[in-house]
């Protein structure tokens, strides 16, 4: 995916989900399961992840989100580069045990790698879905 079609994914108002992605994953050597975040002081939902064994356990040593990039296929330590990290405060396991929940305190002011039309970070979760007409409203421009 070039530039320009990330840019439009990121901040385009045409719903283009992947639904390709789990098959992608399953399909894929890694062994992972979903991670939702969640912001443990105002319980938003941040973003949804993947971890394994390796990451999972990382997480737990350093008390920082870390994950598996399936895309990449390499740890991925969540605000490394950017400076914002979720500090781990509690995990959570389903029934089932197939999938986790964190709940982590944001550090370093950004959620998201994206920013809004001022530079100031938000949440991966900044745009509706009109139920309408399907188009995507961003609701911090």
């Amino acid at each position: 995916m070039n530039k320009e079609e990330i840019n439009e994914l990121e901040e385009g108002a045409e719903l283009n989900l992947d639904f390709s992605k789990l098959k992608k994953v399953v399909s894929g050597s890694d062994e992972v399961i979903p991670v939702a975040v969640q912001n443990s002081e105002t319980k938003e939902v941040i973003l949804v992840a993947y971890t394994n064994q390796f990451a999972m356990e990382e997480s737990f040593r350093t008390r920082i989100a870390t994950f598996w990039s399936t895309s990449r296929r390499e740890l991925w330590i969540k605000g490394k580069t950017s400076g914002h990290t979720f500090e781990l405060v509690e995990a959570r396991v389903n029934c089932e045990q197939n999938s986790l929940v964190y709940l982590v305190k944001p550090k370093g002011g950004g959620i998201c790698h994206t920013n809004n039309s001022s530079g100031a970070p938000r949440n991966c979760y900044y745009r509706k879905i009109d139920l309408d007409d399907g188009s995507l409203i961003n609701t911090n421009p």
